[in-house]
């Protein structure tokens, strides 16, 4: 028998409960600082952390899904992948789904979340209504952008734990139809790619026929623009889940069609293309084990093991030394072109992600800081580069041309800013005043030290 909402929030209410004891007992006997336990992290940051951790994986319920509202109640352990699979059976999906499917409602409100619709409804936590923060000392506030708590509420997003953990979120959530209809635009010239993506957004901001715009740069000479549109019904369904790889089909292909979930984890089955990295990409390989491989999770799982198994390790790193570089930069469209120069001439990864996100909200949020109304350009790449310079080395170039350029870099992976450059990008007396407010104990880590020691 399936459990109603009503039981649902009874329930929520008891883990809450649960878990305000455990932060109690915990807090009256301990100094160390404190740590989510959870199932599941997108984060690429590997250190060695000795926080005291809070178990918090029961807050994995979608708990009231409201159509006449346009809303989804859930718990901050939620994945994207239950929330879509809950709200696709009321013909509704969230504004912004994150493109893998182990990402939490409560992992994007504290990072940043970004997808292909970005460019209508602005990053994740523009479309987060209000949230319960539970605070190191097991308090709970309420936060929405127009009550005593409004402070937390825009100081929250990128915040990655620091204030408080988000225990319950609603979320805002859109009409969807069964199928996208999807148009590859090919392009050998990268002005006139970025040229035609700001005038597709901005063509398309409101209630356009566009619902989706993101890219990929292949090569110099060859980008692809992809746009969806809402469909009853299509000629035909394509299938990326197993032996056909998404990103490869695009390189050629001009038209397609997806089942609208399809869509929403078409990257999700080789973590957009990072899958080569375990060989997966390989035909037979992938043919024998890859019904079973093929999701982030697994991904996931594979990065953290080869952080502690040698031979795993060693699989994943054939080859020379060399210096992880797994980023995502926002750039301001009219500097778009300058970045992507520089990053070809100094770091040449390829395929680039692209994705257009505009600020949907006239109030920027504090520690993800971006001008109102202005389109800006999300630069993905997660591949490894050869080096025999100091390590960081490259990360260090990519963050001084960032900021050089007037944009900003996502902190769930690694960081190399000194505490000086940290503090030059992000607002100190506020932060510093947040957390003597919500955390005056300091008994949760503070967002320079978590981000950037190893």
């Amino acid at each position: 028998m399936a459990t109603s909402a009503f039981d649902k929030r009874a329930l929520h209410l008891q883990k809450r409960a649960a878990l305000i004891q455990a932060i109690r007992q915990w807090g009256e006997h301990s100094h160390e600082t404190m740590t989510l336990l959870k199932s599941t992290s997108n984060l690429f940051r590997h250190r060695q952390s000795h926080a005291r951790r809070i178990d918090v994986r029961a807050f994995n319920e979608v708990l009231w899904i409201d159509p006449q509202n346009e809303t989804a109640e859930v718990e901050g352990m939620t994945t994207y992948e239950t929330l879509v699979s809950e709200t696709l059976r009321y013909g509704y999906l969230p504004a912004v789904v994150p493109e893998l499917k182990t990402i939490t409602v409560g992992g994007a409100l504290a990072g940043v979340g970004i997808e292909s619709s970005s460019f209508r409804y602005g990053l994740v936590h523009e479309t987060i209504l209000q949230f319960d923060v539970v605070l190191a000392d097991g308090a709970v506030q309420t936060c929405r952008p127009d009550n005593e708590h409004r402070d937390l509420f825009y100081a929250f997003p990128n915040s990655y734990g620091t204030l408080g953990y988000a225990i319950k979120i609603t979320v805002k959530l859109i009409p969807c139809k069964k199928y996208i209809q999807l148009t590859y635009q090919h392009f050998t010239n990268a002005e006139d790619f970025f040229k035609r993506i700001e005038q597709l957004c901005l063509n398309n901001n409101t209630t356009a026929p566009l619902a989706y715009v993101d890219a990929v740069i292949f090569a110099d000479n060859h980008q692809v623009i992809i746009t969806g549109e809402w469909a009853d019904d299509v000629p035909k369904v394509s299938n990326y889940r197993f032996m056909h790889i998404y990103y490869q089909a695009i390189k050629t292909k001009t038209h397609d069609y997806l089942t609208t979930e399809d869509y929403i984890w078409r990257w999700d089955s080789d973590w957009f293309w990072c899958s080569k990295v375990f060989h997966l990409q390989n035909p037979i390989l992938r043919c024998l084990i890859g019904k079973w491989m093929l999701k982030s999770k697994v991904y996931s799982w594979l990065m953290r093991l080869s952080e502690r198994n040698k031979i795993i390790r060693w699989w994943v790193n054939l080859g020379p030394k060399k210096e992880s570089v797994i980023q995502d930069v926002a750039i301001p469209i009219h500097r778009a072109l300058d970045y992507l120069r520089f990053f070809q001439n100094t770091i040449n990864i390829l395929p680039i992600w692209i994705c257009p996100v505009r600020p949907a909200s006239e109030r920027p949020f504090d520690l993800f800081r971006m001008t109102p109304g202005t389109l800006y350009i999300n630069f993905g790449f997660w591949d490894s580069v050869a080096s025999e310079h100091e390590e960081g080395y490259y990360n260090r170039l990519i963050e001084k041309k960032v900021a050089e350029l007037g944009g900003n870099k996502s902190l769930y992976s690694n960081v190399f800013y000194t505490e000086e450059e940290f503090w030059k990008i992000y607002d100190k007396p506020l932060y510093k005043a947040l957390k003597q407010k919500y955390d005056p104990q300091n008994k949760l880590n503070t967002i320079d030290k978590k981000c950037t020691e190893k």
